[in-house]
């Protein structure tokens, strides 16, 4: 590790391979805590490349609990994480809006490191038993349409770097690789990232797949659509800036989609959103990020369509039902 730290100081990359090898040894425990927080931090100081990140990637995936959920169709909706904007869980939110317009969700996720209230918070918090069981996540699939892949549970190689990476508190390229490593391999993707130039990485990384994605960069920042102003999206038919009259939506103000500072208050937000109690800026957030997936799963070619399925999932109280379908299950 000292010979990779030392390379990396003098602004040196890894190819591949190297990228590879290094996760691979870290996921068998070689490193010490010191060596580890070093490593990490190199990369919050320069881009990572294609090349490093399609390493990682690669060694998380040979390392992981294999899942295979293919006979669902599912999609994933996940965001890196770490844009540090502390919004409520949309993501989540939208994944099951998503599940409530007919659409199998294999959705990733993890603790917030950088945040609140990540996904797993909330779903833990609900009562949600996390799972690595393939009969219970096809259980969950076939009742509910959704099921969640709690990361630790999937990648246990990674309990190594979980302690430091909460120590540390802020993003790091364990962030970036979330939506990358999804252990069921969706064969659909909504993926949110932080960073333009992350954003064109995940693209490429995407393009050489068979999978049906959109990438979506908030302009301001957010790894979501936020509806404050534009949104870069990459998808397999190219990239597009758009705003959220293309969703017929009207702006927000960055206030408005607030997360709160608790797991509590982050809770209360999830469910009265669900229940059809959200405001209205919260409710249009969801919807536009929910078009965004369904757009990407082929449902709806246009954005207008999309959001008119999520308005109609939550009046309904279809996606309310989805929610507590899956608590029950457990």
């Amino acid at each position: 590790m000292k010979d990779i730290l030392n390379r990396l100081s003098q602004y040196n990359t890894l190819s591949q391979a190297e990228a590879k090898e290094i996760l691979m040894r870290i996921g068998q425990g070689e490193f010490n805590n010191s060596h580890l927080a070093a490593f990490m931090t190199m990369f919050m100081m320069r881009p990572v490349t294609v090349e490093e990140l399609s390493g990682f990637r690669d060694a998380l995936m040979e390392l992981c609990v294999p899942i295979d959920l293919s006979s669902y169709d599912g999609m994933d909706l996940c965001g890196t994480g770490g844009d540090g904007k502390n919004t409520f869980n949309i993501s989540t939110l939208s994944a099951f809006v998503v599940a409530a317009c007919g659409q199998n969700v294999v959705k990733h996720g993890n603790y917030g490191v950088s945040s609140k209230c990540g996904s797993s918070n909330l779903l833990e918090h609900f009562g949600y038993e996390f799972t690595n069981e393939q009969s219970e996540l096809e259980k969950q699939l076939d009742k509910s349409g959704i099921c969640f892949l709690h990361a630790p549970k999937f990648h246990p190689a990674m309990r190594h770097v979980g302690p430091i990476r909460k120590e540390l508190g802020v993003k790091t390229f364990f962030n970036m690789l979330g939506p990358l490593v999804n252990p069921a391999r969706p064969k659909k993707q909504l993926a949110g990232v932080f960073d333009h130039e992350l954003a064109r990485i995940y693209a490429y990384l995407f393009q050489d797949t068979d999978v049906q994605f959109g990438i979506v960069y908030d302009l301001a920042g957010y790894d979501e659509c936020s509806l404050t102003g534009q949104t870069k999206v990459f998808s397999n038919k190219g990239e597009a800036v758009i705003n959220p009259k293309d969703f017929k939506l009207e702006r927000i103000e960055v206030s408005e989609i607030y997360g709160g500072e608790s797991i509590e208050e982050a809770a209360k937000i999830f469910t009265d959103i669900l229940k059809g109690e959200g405001t209205k800026a919260q409710n249009q957030v969801v919807f536009a990020n929910t078009a965004l997936a369904l757009q990407a799963a082929g449902m709806h070619e246009n954005l207008t369509g999309g959001v008119q399925a999520a308005e109609e999932a939550i009046k309904s109280g279809s996606a309310y039902k989805v929610f507590k379908e899956l608590l029950n299950l457990n």
